[in-house]
């Protein structure tokens, strides 16, 4: 089969039904769990069956379908097709066909968007036309809705009867269905909706988790595969059976049809030779040769009604007939299904596997295939994306006018969001065009397609095609671009940088605007791998371009990019031009709060976010570079929902393309918001996902949040020690950042964590380090961290001129959490200074509500207004954020403690993820204080059972109350 027809020969449509007769042996295991993952009841709303081919997936999920039909669940399946794998949704549209009525019901938009992608209905007819008249790229179909319809649909369906969705083959299924397909899966929590995927051992699915539950077919054990050969009609002995049983590795398809080749009466006699030799080809390429070994003999009539079936690229019965394929009752069918290469099922004629269809098609001359396909072409009139196919299958040369056909289908395909089938079209376009100029130019959009595939390999190719074919200066170069514009987005940092950087250097003197294009991509690469030298690198190659004042803004950035912090002070006078500039271009307005967050001016790229996304949607599928500055910045502005909604976008479209690096990103966010709401175990699972995702040498930055959340995890539970062990990991081991833009916020939560389990002396050389490296470009955000961090880490004495400076700024509220962090802090030291009444106004106010030193707030009721409220001018409403704020001091009023519990005078301090106060080991006391009391016995905790963060058991050090004497404590109210 010709590798540019999208794999028309391979199977279509879903597996054959099982035959009733055929034994099923050694599967009892897989068997009982799909049975039960069919069950209503089950708590696996997704099951995932790999194997490799022929060990039984297509038959076990037929037995699953027959159980579950048989409980009154209505079946949705759908069989992926290497035929149709370039045809965006293709499978979806089979999955979802016998439920199209339901499909109309859905609500307006999720309705018009599944028409849309499967091209059908008024509104996707009208859209075209509309984009083709106005005379502009159709515009894909929005990815998230098409999976909110898919969901809905799903739900919907569940409301009536329990739904099970079968997806066999998943492995050739397009990747649009996939991706819709996947948005659904992860949603299926709480649904009355299963879903079971078949797919090759070796192939990962786009968009599915990694960690979904698997069910894995492994081989036969020796005694079921000896039992399987012992049920075959002959049954083989002596070597050819140990020989049979030898080559199949406890494959079932293979000793099947092995021991059908071996016994056959043209073979040798079962003790002689044995069975055809293996050579050196692998099992699958060895049972091709097997299955086109019986093509021979074989009836002319049958052999052409098997070419056209394996020509063809749909299993409709109307386009068969049309075709000319005999029916299922012809007299040609009966000698192929006596050879084993066809079952008849009812009207139905379909191949034994998909290894059947391969092999008869690769059998037959380059003439017979050719006058398939054109036969087929044909009659697909009302296809034009299958007929374009077919007749590009069936060309022996250059064709314009077929080279023009598959342009179109292409365009057809990105209006459906299908950017793989696209590119595919494209390039088979390119192959087939007469003009080399046209070539190249189809390989050059062939490589804009693709790169949203996330396929750097294939989008290198495609480009070193375009390279080979012209030397157009324009078109080299946006090709270049266009690779570039992927790379940025992997994980193969160090390769992708250098490319981009030596690309860059060499346009400098022909073409800065290029070069500079470049090199804004090799900022982020290297903003992305924290490397140093590459850093360096970029300025370098930004000082050897001219200064041209139309390219200020890509020049700012670059710089941003590359290094916020020397150059912070002439960003920041840019940074209200650029701004004002982008007014009239919306989609410049996330660079801009790109920009902004680089610079810790959060307020505005929270603002500048805000705005484009009121005023413009992105174009295409692919995240802007540094997309996660995005989430960041409303993580840090207290907006965690909105962050958590950016993360699930990112998610989405990162996954959809295939770029980890981005899904890492998303994580890595996401796992902070949970780490500060409290939620360690979903922190720690979406941090280890980021881990998982990138190599920590080559992704510094992922590496460094993933870590970062990690350590707001174990705070939050309680392990003190372990959140210092990896906040420690985000800088060197003398103490520099491990990310020059990444780390630093970190120094106060390493502080923190330091002071919980003795490693005071270890934290301070890090923030002292980090303040000389800073030196007076820091931020204001990092000034009032590293005064708390100082402050936390200061001998008791010292402490609250820290304290004090780190609240100073008024801009200190911009970042309400970390604002919060240290509110309580000083709150906490002056306990410890005996100062009870001055630790009720820092634990319940602002910045500038703060009383003098020395003096206790004026406004006793004050604070009980505000706690019952919420710091509603000081960031999130804490009981709105599921108690997010650090400590329980921030969103309960101030009480006097209960007459019968005793008044515990510890000192106490935040945990940073939830809202309880935990104590900290004793520091040494100076100066003139009241002696501390002693322990008095009272009648345990007000609610039962030890209170979360109490004690040594919660990290409290080595000076905290173990509760020995059996009596636990909590700590009192500020």
């Amino acid at each position: 089969m010709d590798e540019h027809t999208g794999g028309l020969g391979a199977d279509t449509g879903r597996a054959p039904d099982p035959d009733p007769g055929e034994p099923f042996l050694g599967r009892d295991a897989e068997l009982a769990r799909l049975f039960r993952a069919v069950d209503p009841a089950s708590a696996d709303p997704v099951l995932m069956l790999v194997g490799d081919a022929g060990t039984g997936k297509s038959a076990l999920l037929d037995r699953a379908v027959r159980k579950a039909e048989a409980g009154g669940a209505r079946v949705l399946r759908a069989g992926g097709s290497e035929a149709e794998s370039s045809l965006a949704y293709a499978a979806l549209h089979q999955l979802l066909r016998p439920v199209a009525a339901e499909v109309d019901a859905l609500p307006e938009r999720q309705r018009a968007a599944l028409h849309t992608a499967f091209g059908t209905g008024p509104e996707a007819y009208d859209r075209f036309r509309a984009d083709q008249d106005a005379g502009r790229a159709p515009a894909a179909p929005d990815l998230m809705l098409i999976g909110v319809a898919v969901l809905s649909l799903l739900s919907a369906l569940g409301d009536h009867h329990p739904v099970l969705v079968v997806l066999d083959d998943a492995q050739w299924c397009d990747r649009a269905s996939l991706d819709a397909l996947s948005f659904a899966a992860r949603r299926l929590e709480g649904e009355p909706v299963t879903m079971l995927i078949g797919a090759r051992a070796d192939d990962q699915l786009p968009g599915f988790d990694r960690r979904l539950p698997t069910l894995a077919l492994g081989p036969l054990d020796p005694t079921a595969a000896a039992r399987l050969l012992d049920l075959q009609p002959q049954r083989p002995t002596g070597r050819t059976r140990q020989r049979i049983l030898d080559q199949a590795g406890g494959n079932p398809l293979a000793l099947v049809e092995l021991t059908r080749a071996a016994t056959a009466p043209s073979a040798t006699a079962p003790d002689a030779a044995g069975p055809p030799p293996a050579g050196p080809l692998p099992l699958t390429a060895h049972l091709e040769r097997i299955f086109a070994a019986r093509l021979t003999g074989l009836p002319a009539t049958t052999t052409r009604a098997l070419l056209l079936l394996a020509a063809m690229d749909s299993a409709d019965s109307a386009p068969a007939v049309l075709a000319g394929l005999p029916r299922a009752d012809d007299e040609a069918w009966p000698p192929a299904e006596q050879a084993g290469l066809v079952r008849r099922t009812g009207r139905d004629v379909r191949f034994r596997h998909p290894l059947v269809r391969s092999a008869v098609y690769h059998s037959a001359s380059p003439d017979a295939r050719r006058e398939a396909h054109l036969r087929l072409a044909g009659m697909l009139r009302d296809e034009p994306d299958r007929r374009a196919w077919h007749r590009a299958a069936a060309c022996p040369g250059p064709d314009a006018a077929v080279s023009a056909d598959l342009e179109l289908t292409a365009a057809r395909a990105l209006r459906r969001g299908g950017h793989t089938a696209a590119a595919k079209a494209l390039e088979r376009a390119a192959e087939l065009a007469p003009r080399r100029e046209d070539s190249a130019r189809l390989l050059v959009e062939a490589a804009s397609a693709a790169v949203f595939t996330g396929d750097i390999t294939w989008v290198e190719q495609l480009t070193a095609g375009a390279r080979a074919r012209t030397d157009d200066a324009a078109l080299l170069t946006a090709a270049a671009v266009q690779a570039g514009r992927l790379a940025v987005l992997t994980v193969r940092h160090a390769v992708v940088f250098s490319r981009l950087a030596d690309t860059a250097e060499q346009l400098t003197p022909a073409q800065p605007a290029a070069a500079l294009d470049l090199l804004s991509g090799a900022a982020v690469v290297s903003f992305y791998s924290g490397d140093d030298a590459q850093r360096h690198r970029v300025q370098d190659l930004l000082r050897s371009l001219p200064d041209d004042a139309s390219l200020t803004d890509v020049r700012t950035w670059v710089k941003a990019v590359s290094d916020p912090v020397s150059d912070r002070a002439e960003l920041l006078r840019l940074l209200p031009q650029l701004a004002a500039e982008v007014r009239t271009r919306p989609e410049r307005l996330t660079t801009v709060g790109i920009m902004a967050w680089l610079l810790d001016e959060t307020p505005r790229a929270v603002r500048a976010f805000d705005e484009a996304f009121d005023r413009w949607q992105t174009q295409g599928a692919l995240p802007e570079g540094l997309g996660g500055a995005v989430a960041w910045a409303y993580v840090e502005r207290g907006r965690w929902d909105q962050a958590r909604e950016a993360c699930a976008r990112t998610t989405a479209v990162g996954r959809a393309a295939g770029l980890d690096h981005a899904v890492a990103c998303a994580a890595a966010v996401d796992a902070t918001v949970l780490a500060y709401q409290g939620d360690a175990a979903a922190a720690r699972a979406r941090a280890e996902e980021a881990l998982a995702l990138v190599d920590p040498l080559e992704s510094r930055s992922v590496a460094v949040y993933a870590r970062r959340a990690l350590g707001a995890a174990a705070a939050a539970a309680g392990a003190h020690e372990t959140a210092y062990d990896q906040l420690r990991t985000v800088f060197t081991a003398v103490g520099a950042p491990v990310h020059h833009h990444a780390s630093y916020p970190a120094l106060a939560d390493l502080a923190a964590a330091a002071v919980r389990c003795g490693r005071r002396a270890e934290a301070t050389a890090v923030v002292e380090r980090a303040v000389h490296a800073l030196a007076d470009n820091a931020s204001p955000r990092l000034r009032a961290l590293i005064s708390r961090a100082r402050g936390l880490l200061a001998d008791p004495e010292d402490a609250e001129a820290h304290f004090r400076a780190a609240l100073a700024d008024p801009e200190r509220e911009h970042w309400p959490f970390e604002h919060a962090q240290t509110l309580l802090d000083l709150a906490e030291w002056l306990r410890r200074r005996r100062r009870v009444a001055e630790a009720r106004g820092p634990a319940h106010c602002g910045p500038g509500d703060l009383p003098p030193p020395g003096r206790p707030p004026v406004d006793r009721a004050r604070p009980r207004r505000v706690a019952r409220r919420g710091p509603r001018r000081h960031g999130p409403d804490p009981r709105r954020a599921g108690r997010t704020l650090p400590a329980a001091a921030a969103d309960r009023p101030a009480r006097r403690p209960r007459t019968d519990q005793p008044r515990d005078r510890r000192a106490a301090v935040p945990l940073p993820a939830h809202g309880r106060l935990a104590p900290l080991p004793q520091l040494p006391q100076t100066g003139h204080h009241r002696p501390r009391p002693a322990p008095r016995p009272h009648r345990g905790p007000r609610h039962g059972g030890r209170p979360r963060g109490v004690g040594a058991a919660a990290g409290g050090g080595p000076d905290a109350p173990s509760g020995r004497s059996g009596h636990a404590t909590r700590s009192a109210p500020i």
